[in-house]
């Protein structure tokens, strides 16, 4: 099917006359014309014209320097949530889940689901899975890396279409130089390290190529045949298709809708904004406008609204529930009950944004939690940065309404629209987002910035001919100076470590930070230093119950367990649903032999958490030290219900039932658990000690063979094992058991007063004998 449209506007002043560019005497022109994907303020950039094939390896190597380092980093900060505890990526989870769950792997219909519906995403994390036989870093970051250089490519045939229309379609040997530095400048952002350095960031990459190629289909239906003055409604169906396949990475995929609509309004039907607005307020012109639109231009924005409508529709129902339940320390500013301030705060987080783009010096894993303090008076000094984001973006508009040349005034629009709509989901101007900042979303953002620039670099070489020398130094040095910043960013996203503690100059005023700092040095052992950061957590956010349910932990484990109990209850009041800080409350109890109190703890981690099999387990501990027996075993089957490898509640089962003396129900669970639990060296043991117990030595050999060699190094199981023998009357092999479990352990209880038994009874066997 196709539609007749006005022809875009290919057309471009040429200048007969000789320049001199760099000491260098060129014409303006060959043969009295211009390539029609070479605008005149495009030739006065001090950079070398580069063929298609060459000006792409040259972006793709330029981004692939920049971030080449991170092939080998760890998994860090989210990476945690969305790929080692996400069971989507398991290849025993059924694929259909993909399709079920967020992108977190929690279901969408659950309350605490954050809605972020990304599938593909997380099919590509899956086969990563599966490609390298586990969870292994590498391959997930190399993958990251090859998007971005590929995505980094595409950008100089995006740029080339968008400063020069359709003239420039991809087949010309050589793009504008415009589009390909604005290329270069993107592929070397220091504000992409997070998607790209962070694993989780393959979202935004998937997003944006999948965005790119929606715009080049949409394109590609004005391309067809001789470039009549026709469209094709089969490619305007692929973009759409692909617009589709570019939220199912990550929302922010719908906004390609928008740039096209722009580009078909700007481009195709060559409308100048600042005349349509002037030719509405005058009845006799508005015929004129009429015309303009009439050619297939409504239609085309009706298949947009169309299909973006449907797709936000299936969007919608696929949430389920309605929107996630974000919280004020997620985002303050949308809390703020003063309209005023609100929105002076929206305003202030955009200048932060548009900062980042300028100067992505300053750069950090998160902004949340006292990062960006609120703007809470008129008097606040900071209200300049907004007034100046504003001041900045209307002269960026009057420039774009009014500049006398046709391309520049396309460039710079579309550098407006390339800035501005891929950031409207992470406006707050819609719905409630759960972030002050993240550098993740500007991605896209950054195509239009850095096009803008371009742009800039070409408007200064035309108005100051002569310090182009200058100009050019500057635009290399940027370039490296965001090179090298790139490196040095993605190499600090190699570890958490290295991650967590660069921000902590950055945002010193961040709970979260220290949080993090705090967490990874636990994790290493270290619990005096984060000891001193969950504090600082908690002195700067008094609500941040997971550093008071951390730091609780702690204590409890160095036996500090009155202030255990103490910040534990407190965190509790404060988020009273808060499931693990209940069950931690009840362990500190426990050990302060509160039973019953204890006992109401674990109750309320229950009730807020029905599947909870770790609070099952510790609230079968307490009974069991209360001596009340079945309650245990309840409990610790329940434990093992929810969590069938649950490891500790199947051996603390057999363990009890063998003290009570009911050595055949113990076999049964051991035997029960090991069919789960194969290779479970424990479970092994505490069975093999009820078969001694019952004279079935041969197998309980059998298993306490069975379990040192999966664990040889256990000196209660050879000291076990020594006393199996010395029953059966296998005195030398319990001799040599029971010297292999002094050996381990000198001083394990009962084992030397075992062997100075049997070393007795040898000797009177010998005494006998002789």
């Amino acid at each position: 099917m196709t539609t007749e449209i006005l022809q875009c506007d290919t057309a471009y002043s040429v200048d007969h006359s000789v320049q001199e560019v760099d000491g260098e005497t060129v014409g303006a022109a060959v043969e009295g014309t211009m390539a029609p994907c070479e605008p005149h303020w495009d030739q006065h950039i001090p950079w070398p014209k580069i063929r298609a094939l060459q000006s792409r390896l040259l972006v793709a190597s330029v981004a692939l320097i920049c971030f080449i380092n991170s092939y080998d980093g760890d998994f860090v900060f989210d990476d945690s949530e969305a790929i080692l505890n996400n069971k989507d990526l398991d290849p025993a989870t059924p694929l259909s889940n993909i399709w079920k769950n967020d992108f977190w792997g929690s279901n969408l219909s659950s309350n605490s689901s954050h809605k972020s519906y990304r599938p593909l995403t997380v099919l590509t994390f899956r086969l990563n899975y599966l490609l390298a036989g586990g969870l292994h870093p590498a391959g997930f970051h190399v993958l990251n890396i090859g998007l971005h250089c590929v995505i980094s490519a595409l950008m100089i045939d995006v740029f080339a279409i968008l400063i020069a229309g359709l003239a420039c379609d991809g087949k010309t040997k050589s793009p504008p130089k415009a589009s390909v530095l604005a290329a270069l400048f993107f592929a070397a952002h220091p504000v992409h390290t997070e998607s790209v350095a962070g694993i989780v960031g393959r979202a935004d990459l998937l997003c944006a190529l999948f965005f790119q190629l929606s715009f080049l289909s949409y394109c590609r239906a004005f391309q067809t045949g001789d470039k009549t003055e026709k469209f094709s409604v089969a490619w305007m169906m692929v973009s759409l298709l692909l617009c589709a396949v570019a939220m199912l990475c990550k929302e922010q995929g719908i906004t390609v809708l928008g740039v096209n609509a722009s580009f078909d309004i700007l481009v195709i039907c060559n409308v100048n904004i600042y005349d349509l607005t002037r030719s509405l307020l005058v009845a006799k012109k508005a015929a004129d406008v009429i015309e303009k639109v009439r050619n297939g231009l409504l239609v085309r924005l009706a298949l947009l609204l169309l299909g973006g409508s449907l797709l936000l529709f299936a969007r919608w129902r696929i949430m389920g529930t309605g929107p996630p339940a974000f919280t004020e320390v997620d985002n303050p500013a949308s809390f703020d009950e003063n309209v005023f301030f609100r929105i002076v705060n929206y305003n202030y987080y955009y200048s932060l944004n548009a900062w980042l783009l300028l100067c992505p010096w300053w750069l950090c894993f998160d902004w949340s939690m006292g990062c960006v303090p609120l703007i809470k008076s008129a008097g606040d000094w900071r209200i300049i940065w907004l007034l100046l984001l504003w001041a900045c973006l209307i002269g960026l508009i009057r420039q774009a309404l009014c500049s006398p040349d046709s391309s520049g005034r396309r460039t710079l629009t579309f550098g407006l629209v390339l800035l501005v709509i891929p950031f409207l989901p992470a406006s707050n101007l819609f719905f409630r987002v759960g972030f002050v900042i993240a550098e993740r979303v500007l991605y896209l953002s950054t195509a239009g910035y850095c096009l803008i620039l371009a742009y800039a670099v070409a408007h200064c070489c035309c108005r100051w001919k002569r310090p182009k020398k200058l100009l050019r130094a500057a635009m290399l040095a940027l370039l490296g100076v965001n090179v090298a910043r790139c490196a040095l960013r993605s190499q600090q996203w190699r570890s958490e470590q290295s991650l967590f503690t660069s921000a902590l100059s950055v945002c010193p005023l961040n709970a979260k930070v220290h949080y993090n700092v705090g967490k990874n040095l636990a994790d290493r052992g270290n619990q005096s230093a984060a000891i001193k950061y969950y504090r600082e957590a908690v002195r700067l956010h008094p609500k941040y119950v997971h550093a008071m349910n951390n730091l609780g932990n702690i204590l409890k484990e160095r036996n500090e367990l009155q202030e255990a109990e103490d910040m534990l209850s407190t965190a509790v009041l404060i988020q009273p649903d808060f499931a693990a800080a209940w069950m931690n409350l009840g362990i500190v109890q426990n050990s302060l032999k509160k039973f019953e109190a204890a006992e109401k703890s674990y109750r309320n981690a229950i009730k807020f958490r029905k599947k909870y099999p770790d609070c099952y387990y510790n609230l079968g501990r307490l009974y069991a030290d209360q001596n009340r027996h079945v309650d245990a075993l309840n409990a610790w089957r329940n434990a093992t219900m929810l969590k069938l490898d649950h490891s500790l509640a199947w051996n603390n089962m057999v363990i009890l039932l063998d003290n009570i003396g009911n050595l055949a129900q113990a076999e049964m669970i051991g035997k029960e658990a090991l069919k789960i639990l194969p290779k479970d060296h424990t479970i092994m043991f505490s069975l093999a000690n009820v078969l001694g117990k019952q004279q079935k030595y041969k197998e309980s050999e059998g298993f306490f063979l069975s379990a040192l060699k999966i664990n040889p190094n256990a000196a209660s199981c050879h000291g076990n094992l020594a006393v199996l023998y010395h029953r059966w009357g296998k005195l030398d092999l319990a001799k040599r058991h029971y010297e292999l479990a002094l050996k381990l352990d000198p001083s394990a209880p009962g084992t030397k007063e075992n062997y100075n038994m049997l070393k007795r009874k040898l000797e009177q066997q010998q005494r006998t004998v002789g």
